[in-house]
């Protein structure tokens, strides 16, 4: 039989090899697994319970709330919000800061969330993921200010995703290697079922929303045919694979290997920088990518590299295995100069912290 290992005993383990560390950042990491727990307790009973469906409520990026959103939203903040661990938090679904209630104590870290992403996919039972990224406290004061969240990924002091599917798998690195644990229901317990997780060499799909392609670029376009092999030193085409839940297509080609595709484009000209958002989704999944030996870039540079300027923004994003995604910035360099142009003063802008 082989060794049996918790995601407690595994964040311990880790916790070993460093004589400095303390069990704050652990008991972190355990307070989002516990999340987890919760959050896939209830996307399992989504069909026996009255969380299907929208709500009235709209968030920052003007996109109708699901119930489900909401409850995943609640259950990370009020696990973490009195641990005096964090000294603030973010979620993609609110548009300011999430202060640490003045009654409780503060700590030294601050934890960015995607509580549901994918969440437009609960009604009809496809995968949905929570995308969480934690940062070390950088400002002077007793609180969390912009300042701690707005930095880059390389900042980072440890990101993963949880995928709520056929099982619950949460996925983490604290810059020591990708994990993957599975949630096994019937002791309620996350046990180490993929350990030191890769990208693999061969390279089986690619993902991208094809819907939006009379919108993008010209070496977008030409990237994706050389994807599919329509063109290119005769190489082998890569399968297509798009679920919309962008969890679980990081998830499987992480996996399987591969590349997920979501351009920059020109459906609004005065908005040439994509969808995704860079705090809540594209930090933890390019600290991830690389932890694996992948990479994952905005079509210019690497998204570790880039400095935030602000709370809720978005970047193009290309990750999986690295010579895909380099393959995608030598088109971007070679065929879309004007729209180089019109992102670069977007992603170069400096944040400014009161």
């Amino acid at each position: 039989m082989s060794k049996i290992v918790t995601i407690e005993r595994h964040i311990l383990d880790q916790q070993k090899q460093y004589p400095d560390a303390t069990g704050i950042f652990t008991n972190l990491l355990y307070d989002i697994a516990l999340a987890a727990k919760f959050i896939s307790r209830e996307t399992n009973r989504a069909g026996l319970a009255d969380i299907l469906g929208a709500t009235n409520q709209v968030n920052v990026h003007g996109e109708r709330q699901q119930k489900l959103d909401l409850f995943a939203d609640e259950i990370l903040f009020k696990i973490n919000d009195h641990t005096g661990r964090l000294c603030a938090m973010a979620s993609e679904e609110h548009d300011d800061i999430l202060a640490i209630p003045p009654h409780y104590d503060t700590g030294k870290y601050v934890l960015l969330y995607d509580p549901l992403d994918g969440s437009s996919n609960i009604d009809v039972n496809v995968s949905v993921g929570t995308i969480f990224a934690i940062h070390r406290k950088v400002s002077s004061g007793v609180y969390g200010t912009m300042e701690d969240i707005l930095q880059p990924g390389r900042s980072l002091a440890a990101a993963g995703y949880v995928i709520y599917g056929s099982s619950t798998m949460l996925v983490y690195s604290t810059g020591q290697g990708v994990h993957g644990f599975t949630l096994d229901n019937s002791v309620g317990e996350f046990f180490l079922s993929h350990p030191n997780m890769r990208v693999p060499n061969e390279q089986k799909y690619y993902s991208a929303n094809h819907g939006n392609e009379k919108y993008w670029t010209p070496g977008v376009k030409q990237y994706v045919k050389w994807l599919q092999g329509i063109y290119g030193e005769g190489r082998k085409p890569l399968s297509h694979r798009y679920i919309g839940s962008l969890v679980s297509d990081f998830h499987r080609n992480l996996l399987c290997g591969g590349v997920f595709v979501y351009p920059g484009d020109f459906f609004y000209r005065s908005k040439p920088y994509g969808k995704l958002r860079l705090m809540y989704e594209a930090q933890a999944l390019a600290f991830l990518a690389q932890q694996a030996g992948g990479y994952a870039s905005d079509g210019v540079g690497d998204i570790l590299d880039i400095q935030p300027h602000k709370l809720h923004q978005r970047v193009p994003f290309f990750v999986g295995n690295r010579d895909l995604v380099e393959k995608a910035e030598e088109f971007i360099q070679k065929y879309d100069q004007e729209w180089v142009q019109a992102y670069l003063p977007y992603r170069n802008l400096v944040p400014t912290f009161a």
